[in-house]
């Protein structure tokens, strides 16, 4: 079953402030080369495609070899059964292994309710004896942690990983892979910005689904409403110059021109916006149609992002792991040097 049959389009998006593809301070390298502070990469939309997984962690190792950890922003399974986490950690440990992985959840990881069995869909017979709380069991259990939110360093650079603590599916019949964020996890987001914004840190987030009117696809009607709290979150997140949000779930392709975006959220005193990047996929890419929907991207699909943290800016290059070739890059400035 194609993944795009699952989602649900409600009509009507989020409208807060707007988005820039080509902000006119974020500016070509043109620096002198220094080492950076930290590297590390980001990957989503795995789906269980651990051939171009294990293509992506080789090429990782080649290119950045110092690389301080790895981001995955959800969809790290096809369905969330507990073989096919074990399938991507047996791929992990055959290696070349990352120093420290970040899991974020996707809707990918709620799948195995539409199934009888791992070989039979059946969505009339929804949730086919599947509790919500087990699916959550399963993913903490293999990010080795008791919450969907969570914070760890990649080379003293702070990485925040957010998600969905409900299936909604379970809660509304009309609903199906909507983001719900729990008050405490949205409390819990704005001390930990303010926490690093107060010691002049950029502070990278990572989140599977994208939020409305931000990289490619976020205008389309498959993820208009993808966020059942999106005006809050974009309200927290706004406020910080030096937010870097990285976001998965569309699949689209990192050779588009909205790859990178600045958001800039009315209310929040922050006329710069915070960055907003698509991580890309591991396992199938996707463009717009012309007519609403999308199209898939011919060839071998598989890639990702490698960010460097200076003093003074942040580097985010995309790669292309299958063709081992670098896409395009962009050096943002720092407002607080490190």
């Amino acid at each position: 079953m194609k993944r795009r049959s699952l989602i649900t389009a409600a009509a009507g998006a989020v409208a807060l402030g707007t988005a820039t593809s080509s902000p006119a301070w974020a500016q070509p390298l043109g620096h002198a080369p220094t080492a950076p502070l930290s590297v590390f990469n980001v990957i989503s939309d795995i789906q269980g495609d651990l051939g171009d997984f294990a293509v992506a962690l080789r090429d990782i190792r080649a290119t950045a070899p110092h690389s301080s950890g790895l981001a995955v922003a959800g969809d790290i399974t096809p369905r969330g059964y507990d073989f096919e986490y074990a399938a991507v950690r047996q791929v992990l440990e055959r290696g070349p292994r990352p120093r420290e992985v970040a899991w974020a959840i996707g809707n990918h990881e709620f799948y195995v309710p539409k199934y009888a069995d791992p070989q039979t869909l059946s969505l009339a017979t929804w949730p086919n004896g599947t509790t919500e709380d087990s699916l959550f069991r399963s993913f903490h259990r293999f990010a080795g942690r008791g919450t969907v939110y969570a914070e760890t360093t990649f080379g003293g650079i702070p990485v925040l990983t957010i998600g969905t603590e409900r299936y909604m599916h379970y809660h509304d019949p009309k609903l199906w892979d909507e983001v719900w964020l729990s008050e405490a996890q949205l409390r819990w987001l704005e001390q930990r910005l303010r926490h690093w914004s107060a010691r002049r840190k950029p502070v990278m987030v990572i989140a599977h689904h994208p939020l409305p009117n931000t990289v490619s696809g976020t205008r389309n009607k498959l993820y208009a409403t993808d966020y059942l709290q999106a005006d809050a979150l974009l309200g927290l997140l706004g406020r910080h110059r030096d937010v870097f949000l990285f976001s998965g779930h569309t699949h689209w392709d990192l050779a588009l021109s909205d790859w990178y975006v600045r958001r800039v959220v009315p209310g929040t005193a922050n006329l710069d916006g915070f960055s907003v990047i698509n991580t890309g996929a591991v396992q199938t890419g996707f463009a717009d149609n012309g007519q609403g929907g999308e199209s898939t991207v011919p060839g071998v699909f598989n890639q990702g992002l490698q960010v460097e943290v200076h003093r003074d800016r942040v580097v985010i290059r995309a790669r292309d792991f299958a063709a081992g070739a670098w896409l395009k890059q962009i050096s943002v400035p720092l407002a607080a040097t490190i």
